[in-house]
């Protein structure tokens, strides 16, 4: 007798899916009950500013700016929320703490 392999009856069954999903009607779509009286057309380019370049300032004076401001600090807390309108504490000695050991003389 016929034996069909797995592969066949695979192939078989997806054809046949295929036709009933092909056979299926088209849902029935109404006609809008009314027609929009007017349309309006709004481009992307209505607020459109063309480039405009700055005028660069020199290096040095773009410094002193920052450093009169508190320098990265001040636009850190600014980038972060926090009120820059207070002036960073002044640094204590980093190496306050540290103490070295005096060498030891040899005998």
């Amino acid at each position: 007798m016929f034996k069909k392999s797995p592969a066949a009856w695979l192939a078989s069954l997806t054809t046949f899916v295929a036709f009933t999903a092909g056979a299926q009607t088209a849902p029935v779509v109404d006609a809008p009950s009314a027609t929009p009286s007017s349309l309006s057309y709004n481009s992307a380019m209505d607020g459109y500013r063309a480039f405009a370049d700055e005028k660069a300032i020199p290096w040095k004076a773009a410094n002193d700016t920052v450093k009169s401001r508190g320098g990265w600090r001040a636009y850190a807390k600014e980038a972060s929320g926090e009120p820059s309108d207070t002036k960073p504490p002044a640094a204590a000695d980093p190496h306050a703490g540290h103490v070295m050991p005096a060498p030891k003389e040899k005998p």
